[in-house]
């Protein structure tokens, strides 16, 4: 046998490595989700168990997950009806607030990133707008309401201001301290290089305070869907908040625990999604 037949008669085949590499992939991956789902899924379990034996009683005042089940069943499986007015499915009310939020978060990112930026660069600026800041941040979200309201004298452009003005502070305040941050081996680099101006900003300062920024974006977006559930009870209209407020008129204990479990899993789908755009923002090439 020559050494060409040789070679190809003792060389591997080429689907002979691939069902073990698949069966060593599809282990690691059943592994990794057993890692990761299996503490959760067995918490929520005993969550709700604990929970159905606890609130299964006549003298209970908090429903139990079987009379959720059966009290808002129609409301967990129809989200997005539409009967006219005010009686619509937890979905559009949802998006209705989110598209409040959307509106007031992005003002708020837009003008605290402008000023953080101002008073992280400049002194002066530091020293007059700071304790102003430092101030206003600890104002309650629903005490700018009622201003709100007198300014307006319109439900959505003063819910839309309750949360352009709750979000704003930690944008600012991160965004000063990463520019502040700055490490002076690039202020060294961006003056040997005679860096400045437009170009000093985005090739040195930005980049630089690129983290603090995204953090105080995600406590920016955070606040932000707290605030709207919290104006949206007062000044009523399509929302997640005018619906739980509705529901308790009501009395739909039921409509109100199910519609936490939407605000919460939408308040931590917004934290991910602005969490995802920092890391892919600021991940290193």
């Amino acid at each position: 046998m020559s050494s060409t037949l040789r070679s190809l008669a003792l060389a591997p085949s080429g689907t002979g490595p691939q069902p073990r590499a698949g069966l060593a992939w599809l282990g690691r991956t059943a592994y990794a989700w057993g890692r990761d789902i299996l503490p959760l899924a067995v918490m929520l379990v005993l969550i709700i168990g604990v929970w159905q034996i606890a609130a299964d009683r006549p003298s209970s005042s908090l429903p139990a997950p079987s009379k959720i089940w059966t009290d808002s069943r129609e409301l967990i499986l129809h989200p997005f009806y539409d009967r006219g007015g005010l009686d619509k499915g937890l979905g559009l009310h949802l998006f209705a607030s989110l598209k409040r939020v959307a509106l007031g978060f992005s003002l708020s990112a837009i003008v605290g990133i402008a000023l953080g930026m101002l008073v992280g660069t400049s002194a002066i600026a530091m020293r007059g707008l700071d304790p102003i800041f430092q101030v206003l941040r600890t104002v309650p979200p629903l005490a700018w309401l009622p201003l709100a309201l007198a300014g307006f004298r319109e439900a959505q452009p003063s819910a839309i201001f309750v949360i352009f003005i709750t979000a704003i502070w930690p944008v600012i305040i991160n965004t000063a301290v990463g520019v502040r941050n700055v490490p002076q081996d690039y202020r060294n680099v961006a003056r040997v290089i005679r860096l400045r101006g437009v170009g000093y900003f985005a090739k040195i300062v930005l980049p630089s305070a690129a983290p603090y920024i995204f953090t105080g974006l995600r406590i920016g977006i955070g606040l932000s869907w707290l605030a709207i559930v919290a104006a949206e009870m007062l000044i009523g209209g399509v929302g997640i908040g005018f619906f739980i407020w509705d529901a308790w008129n009501s009395s739909n204990i039921s409509d109100i625990i199910v519609a936490l479990i939407y605000v919460g899993l939408v308040g931590f789908v917004l934290d991910r999604l602005v969490a995802a755009a920092g890391n892919m923002v600021t991940r290193e090439k």
